[in-house]
């Protein structure tokens, strides 16, 4: 699965203090900006201008990249000390670099380091500072349209009416930007409310002509044209319930057959309003953290991890499928959580001292505080705890996302924008208690929390597949359904022979998405807003 683009962002670049190179003037700095997502091979993006006798220059060229949620794009500032015309800067002076992630920048939003030399000691006292920005219009329009009194266009029916919108390009020509669901038999529609992104509907140009036509839909394609009416968006944001703004339907053809013809029907705009859609960006560039959490499967079916045939035999080179599945999708996630201390649960294991079985249990064994610091205290910890536990079972999910909500559920109690709960699952088996993780999921749906689960080994899959709401609503025993699609799941066998990033971006794809969702559905905005400078 390839990564999805979650929106362009600008870095804005400034340095302080930089080594002084040149003999009777100052250097002349230059930014050079490289990436690295595969994790092999760097390549540059771009480059700033080049600013005279500065040793503290402040570059007005932004560096414009792409930004995924779901892949770690190693970023590498060069900065140079140029005294010549060639494009090559293995000539020029080099006055230090900075390696970070974008994910480590987009969450800081600002963010100053001290450059280093390629030995890694301290280029003097220099240092960078990279202002992160996300380049974007996150205006949207709300609308509430009907119609009443379309013509007929079917034979043996009424018409079945949708609208598509256009707006004019640079060259007068119409491009369609959206459209509606049909309504179907109905000369009378109630379409039920949308959105359009300002930019997309007219650039963010109030008086910009918009073009909608009105069409009765055929199977076959040949959909007829019932009319069509222009108009501006600042006609158009008059509409209130109370005063709807309306438009004649003019079809040209039937116009100019029939006399005293008035119109189509009449399109009746009951509410366009204008308002902010926050993205995920401005959530986390407001200051809201991810929270990142392991579940970890000990159940018996994953094999005595003596063996070299279980899923938690860790190989000569130190690895196996489960630690595999915590560095790919950790390294990512790790960047948006400022303390990276992260809970790490186990399930399905008979632990010490007592032998008893538990479906939670941390994997550090410190149940008042069940933190490990970074991923690799994740790693340590899971290594330390194998050898004092016994794999049992069965192989229950909803005790562990029962524990991650009620942190989500705390969270809430702030009514911010502040806190966002992941929690990775990493599994070899068929759920045993489905009908209480249903229930459970549904629940966790109306908080601040996302479910991953990673399915190692070569088990049957589907009940995991039933779960990810992709496939339909998820609804609870009782038939309650979710408000949100909040899982994930991932075959870890369909990445066997992959890039190690691959997992981490299939598994992380929709994580923005459902952010975004949860705090739009209860209209909470980003700590501190973006916009507001």
């Amino acid at each position: 699965m390839a990564a999805q683009c979650v929106t362009k962002v600008e870095l804005n670049v400034s340095c302080d203090n930089l080594l002084d190179r040149d003999v009777g003037s100052k250097s002349d700095p230059l930014c050079m900006l490289l990436m690295n997502s595969s994790g092999q091979q760097w390549f540059e993006i771009d480059r700033t201008e080049r600013i005279q006798n500065c040793l503290n220059p402040k570059f007005s060229k932004k560096f414009l990249v792409d930004y995924y949620f779901e892949v770690v794009q190693k970023l590498k500032f060069g900065i140079y000390d140029i005294d010549n015309k060639t494009v090559d800067l293995s000539d020029d002076d080099f006055l230090g670099e900075f390696e970070c992630t974008l994910g480590q920048v987009v969450s800081s939003k600002k963010l100053t380091r001290p450059l280093v030399l390629k030995n890694g000691k301290p280029a003097g006292k220099g240092s960078i500072t990279i202002y992160a920005e996300e380049v974007k219009d996150n205006r949207v329009v709300l609308f509430e349209m009907e119609a009443r009194k379309l013509d007929k266009k079917d034979l043996f029916g009424k018409s079945d009416p949708y609208l598509e919108f256009h707006k004019q390009t640079a060259d007068g020509r119409w491009q369609m930007v959206h459209r509606t669901e049909v309504i179907k038999n109905n000369l009378n529609p109630v379409w039920r409310p949308f959105k359009i992104p300002l930019r997309s509907l007219c650039d963010g140009e109030m008086e910009k002509p918009i073009r909608v036509e009105c069409f009765d839909y055929d199977n076959d394609g040949s959909h007829d044209l019932i009319g069509i009416f222009q108009t501006e968006m600042s006609k158009l944001k008059e509409a209130s319930r109370t005063m709807p703004v309306e438009f004649d339907c003019i079809n040209e053809k039937k116009k100019q057959k029939k006399k005293g013809y008035r119109n189509s029907g009449v399109v009746s705009v009951k509410q366009c309003q204008i308002i902010v859609e926050y993205s995920f960006l401005d959530y986390i560039m407001g200051g809201c953290q991810m929270n990142f959490v392991v579940g970890i499967d000990f159940t018996g079916s994953n094999g005595d991890p003596r063996s070299p045939n279980s899923l938690h035999h860790i190989s000569p080179n130190g690895v196996n499928e489960y630690l595999t599945a915590i560095w790919s999708v950790g390294m990512v996630i790790q960047d948006y959580d400022a303390d990276q201390m992260f809970p790490s649960f186990g399930f399905g294991a008979q632990i010490p001292p007592t032998g008893h079985v538990s479906h939670e249990f941390p994997i550090n064994f410190n149940p008042s505080n069940p933190f490990c610091a970074g991923i690799q205290g994740i790693v340590d910890a899971y290594r330390a705890c194998l050898p004092q536990i016994k794999l049992y079972g069965p192989t229950n999910f909803s005790p562990i996302i029962n524990h991650v909500a009620k942190f989500a559920a705390a969270a809430t109690q702030q009514r911010t924008a502040s806190q966002y709960f992941v929690l990775m699952i990493i599994t070899d088996g068929v759920i045993t208690d489905l009908d209480e993780t249903r229930h459970a999921i549904v629940n966790a749906a109306k908080l601040p929390m996302s479910i991953i689960i990673v399915g190692v080994g070569g088990a049957d899959f589907s009940a995991m597949e039933f779960l990810d709401g992709d496939n339909g609503g998820l609804r609870s025993p009782s038939g309650e359904m979710a408000i949100r699609d909040i899982v994930q799941f991932v075959p870890f066998r369909n990445f066997m022979q992959a890039p190690k990033e691959a997992l981490a971006q299939s598994v992380l794809a929709e994580v923005p998405q459902q952010v975004v969702s949860y705090f739009s559905l209860y209209k909470l905005n980003p700590p501190k807003d973006p916009t507001v400078k």
